[in-house]
């Protein structure tokens, strides 16, 4: 039996990949440890990807490669390991700052105009990349092929306050829950952009009907989509930094808007994965509280195994080495909310598109993935 037929035959095995901006080169480190270790041409060991932000690009990336995992990382690697901030966002200072002036002279026409969305930043550049690295029809063809079961990319409505998670599935039923829910539909260009609009830096997108912005701002059950697209194991590929215990005690200075905003976006890109695994937890608890007969009659109640894999060490002080590689405009305007080289903002660590700074990531990525590769191995049934 090859490796394709026995991953076929076990339990169904999700990979979720959550936001963070620049933090996401981390998950291609991790990923590329665990594609090493694998046969050349072995197919990617997940039946289902789920991506949020940043992680919905690298997710739709394993998914149009999905019938070869070395492939499929070196594809990623290559592009992250050639980062430059122009790549993404216009950061020269025609393109920084007249985009700004724009958003300020817009305000003051008529509301009953239809302007383009207002951000910090255009990062117009992002979508010219992607249409040139990704070929998204592949997915289609994967999944009809069998090497993919569903993939999914969630984003955040701005109209209804839902999260919503689009998805591609050979079989699976859409979902409807209390400020989330699933529906069928290609992953294309506009949902990616949509899902890594960080919230006031980037634009939002519309798609369809509605405009969407990053797909962790609502997503209060990251773990979701995974679980409604069948899957019995999640392998989750976080940013979340190492917890600093600080000494309660006088502050001379209060917090700044850059800290305030860095806060914002550390609770949005790992706070209620948090939360949703320990609500996990407490949930297996309780099934394998019920009788056995109980459990057979509820067929859909079953336990669900996570395997999570976070950064070992802070980004925000990895940022601080890279800081003079941005580019000078952008240092600039970011100077004019507090953020500059030390400052208690973690901002910088989600902006810096600079290649010295993503392969360091990729390196740290590497190392914590090779640190857990047994685990990691046995989690996905790579090891029997």
């Amino acid at each position: 039996m090859n490796l394709k037929q026995r991953l076929a035959n076990r339990p169904p095995v999700a990979l979720l990949l959550t936001g963070g901006g620049a933090r996401a080169a981390y998950q291609v480190g991790v990923l590329k440890a665990l594609a090493l270790s694998m046969p050349r041409a072995a197919p990617i060991p997940f039946q289902i990807i789920n991506g949020t932000s940043a992680g919905a690009i690298n997710s739709a990336a394993l998914a149009c490669y999905a019938s070869c995992m070395h492939l499929a990382v070196r594809k990623i690697e290559w592009v992250w390991k050639s980062f430059n901030s122009h790549m993404v966002y216009r950061s020269d200072f025609i393109g920084a700052f007249g985009h700004l002036l724009g958003n300020v002279m817009r305000s003051f026409q008529s509301g009953h105009l239809n302007h383009p969305p207002a951000s910090l930043l255009d990062n117009s550049p992002l979508r010219g990349l992607l249409n040139e690295v990704l070929d998204l029809t592949r997915i289609e063809r994967n999944l009809h092929k069998g090497f993919l079961d569903a993939v999914s990319v969630t984003v955040s409505s701005y109209s209804t306050g839902r999260s919503v998670a689009y998805y591609q599935a050979k079989d699976a039923q859409a979902w409807q829950r209390v400020k989330r829910q699933g529906v069928p539909g290609r992953i294309s260009l506009d949902v990616l952009m949509a899902s890594s609009a960080i919230p006031m830096v980037f634009p939002s997108v519309r798609v369809k009907h509605h405009y969407y912005g990053d797909g962790s701002i609502h997503q209060l059950s990251p773990l979701s989509p995974s679980i409604h697209l069948g899957a019995e194991k999640i392998f989750v590929i976080g940013v979340e930094q190492p917890k600093i215990r600080a000494p309660l005690g006088y502050e001379p200075h209060f917090p700044g808007m850059s800290a305030i905003a860095g806060h914002l976006l550390d609770s949005v890109f790992s706070d209620t994965l948090q939360s949703d695994l320990e609500r996990l937890e407490r949930v297996n608890r309780t099934i394998g509280l019920l009788p056995p007969k109980t459990r057979d009659k509820h067929r859909e109640l079953k336990p669900i195994e996570t395997l999570v894999v976070n950064p070992t060490v802070n980004f925000r002080d990895i940022a601080d080495q890279y800081y003079d590689d941005m580019p000078l405009a952008i240092k600039l305007l970011l100077r004019t909310i507090g953020v500059k080289r030390h400052s208690s903002s973690s901002l910088t660590s989600y902006l810096l598109f600079e290649k010295n700074y993503t392969r360091h990531l990729i390196d740290i990525g590497y190392q914590d993935g090779m640190a857990r590769l047994d685990e990691i191995r046995h989690f996905l049934g790579l090891d029997e």
